[in-house]
């Protein structure tokens, strides 16, 4: 793996969030100076095709970069926040109903956050 892919794929590993493309690219800028936008979505789509990453796209936003494991994710509609959820009965039953051979799979429930709901 190249040296930029390695360091794209740390930061979203240990991201607490999920990131955009341009979020990566200032972070990774700080410590590669040389770095270019473009060697930034190359390396993410590429990343994104070998599997070890994954590309959520929503309406409306920019897509973001998650890790590769069995979750699913909360978007609330009204400001967008992305939140990781675990639906370990889901998994289950898909895998029942399927076999175990799920790659993976990509489950987006839309809500109101509590935040929103507040206001």
């Amino acid at each position: 793996m190249r040296k930029y892919a390695e360091l794209i794929l740390e930061l979203v590993n240990q991201s607490e969030g999920h990131m955009t493309a341009e979020q990566l690219f200032l972070k990774l800028k700080k410590t590669e100076p040389k770095v270019v936008q473009a060697t930034v979505y190359n390396n993410l789509n590429a990343l994104c095709q070998k599997g070890l990453i994954r590309k959520l796209s929503m309406e409306n936003t920019p897509d973001r970069y998650d890790i590769i494991s069995k979750h699913d994710h909360l978007v609330c509609r009204k400001c967008g926040t992305l939140s990781d959820i675990n639906f370990e009965d889901l998994t289950e039953n898909l895998e029942k109903q399927l076999g175990e051979g799920i790659l993976s799979y990509d489950l987006k429930v839309f809500y109101l956050c509590p935040k929103c709901r507040e206001e």
